[in-house]
């Protein structure tokens, strides 16, 4: 496999965000199962969604990225994903990847094809941010636990609410009256860049709460 085949199995590049320390993949914030739903609940982290607006709406992402859904069911998916991971550029930190920086888990075959990915990238930390509970409980009763390079990070519907308490998996809330619960993300101190942190990616940090903006 060649660099041009991966892209055409996966329907794009590896995407590279302003805020991310490391590359990341997306698919389209119309495709989200829970999100969907979220983002005509006011008050929810969905409400007024990123990724349907801004520069993803300038460019007609959300519809652009549809295609890319779709191609998760190609039997070569998980082996093209982890040639464009393994074989990245040096514009971002190749030792962390995350998932989805739009777009959410679609199945638990999705879930199923992410960790062969992440077992074939054994030396890169991954981070999965999820609002699909079901999705991951699912996995975890077929399949077992997850590999030790791949955090999952459950993420609370509301914001202000506590983040979710299953599964033993890491979690993100977002504050924005009350006090953030755990570990406060403070990419907002720093022109909302992660910079040198990697909070994200460690399993000892249990939740992450981002301040709202």
């Amino acid at each position: 496999m060649n660099k041009i085949q991966a892209k055409k199995i996966v329907g794009s590049d590896l995407s590279n965000t302003s805020k991310m320390p490391s590359k990341s993949m997306n698919l389209s914030a119309l495709d989200c199962k829970t999100g969907s739903k979220l983002v005509n609940v006011e008050g929810s982290v969905c409400f007024g969604c990123y990724a349907l607006k801004g520069n993803y709406a300038r460019y007609k992402l959300p519809t652009k990225l549809q295609p890319k859904t779709e191609n998760i069911k190609k039997a070569d998916w998980s082996k093209a994903m982890a040639y464009l991971i393994n074989n990245q550029d040096n514009k971002k930190d190749k030792n962390y990847f995350r998932w989805h920086d739009s777009g959410d888990l679609q199945s638990i075959e999705h879930l199923r094809k992410i960790v062969e990915v992440c077992e074939m990238t054994p030396h890169i930390m991954h981070w999965l941010p999820t609002r699909e509970y079901k999705i991951v409980r699912s996995y975890k009763i077929n399949y077992g636990e997850f590999p030790s390079n791949l955090v999952i990070r459950l993420s609370a519907y509301m914001i202000d609410s506590k983040p979710p308490k299953m599964l033993d998996l890491c979690t993100s809330s977002v504050h924005k009256q009350s006090n953030a619960i755990g570990t406060e993300c403070e990419a907002y101190k720093n022109k909302n860049e992660c910079g040198d942190c990697r909070l994200c990616w460690d399993p000892k940090v249990k939740n992450i709460s981002y301040k709202y903006h």
